[in-house]
């Protein structure tokens, strides 16, 4: 089932921790563009996550969102945030006290359904893929998918932590 591999995070491997910081490194070069073109596919794909945000929920058009100063700066937000995970991937305290705060903050203060997280995280390895395609070897693809699970596990079980209910 889907659902049940989504809530299991794997463990991954100190060659696949590697992988995804060498990757990263070159994807942060870019830290602001492709933050843009993640949160741009993931509004465009998942129009009902512009909901959460007052600055840019009535934008439809991509080009209008990618000259959007808010969403620059959200973008910017979420890629610093990933940063910190990605920098601290051998620091297991680290990784789950960064995504803690992330998944407190989004459940308490903005009070964003959980799901999105889900999806955010594939549309992130969809774009990566497909910014990075030479880097992005099935290899790749499956550490990057065990990051996409470890961030929402831990973003998931902070909801949790505060009593989240839908």
């Amino acid at each position: 089932m889907e659902i049940e591999r989504w809530e299991r995070s794997e463990e991954i491997s100190d060659a696949e921790k590697k992988l995804i910081q060498e990757i990263w490194s070159r994807v942060y070069a870019n830290c602001e563009d492709v933050g843009v073109s993640i949160l741009i596919r993931f509004f465009v794909n998942f129009p009902s996550a512009k909901q959460y945000f007052s600055q840019f929920k009535h934008m439809e058009d991509p080009l209008e969102m990618e000259r959007s100063l808010q969403l620059r700066k959200h973008a910017r937000r979420v890629m610093g945030a990933i940063n910190t995970v990605v920098e601290n991937l051998n620091d297991s305290e680290k990784v789950s006290s960064v995504l803690a705060l992330v998944g407190k903050a989004h459940a308490l203060k903005h009070k964003v359904e959980p799901v999105y997280f889900k999806k955010l995280t594939g549309v992130m390895l969809e774009v990566i893929a497909e910014e990075y395609p030479n880097d992005f070897t099935p290899e790749a693809h499956g550490a990057w998918t065990k990051m996409k699970t470890l961030i929402y596990t831990h973003v998931t079980a902070a909801y949790k932590e505060v009593g989240w209910a839908q």
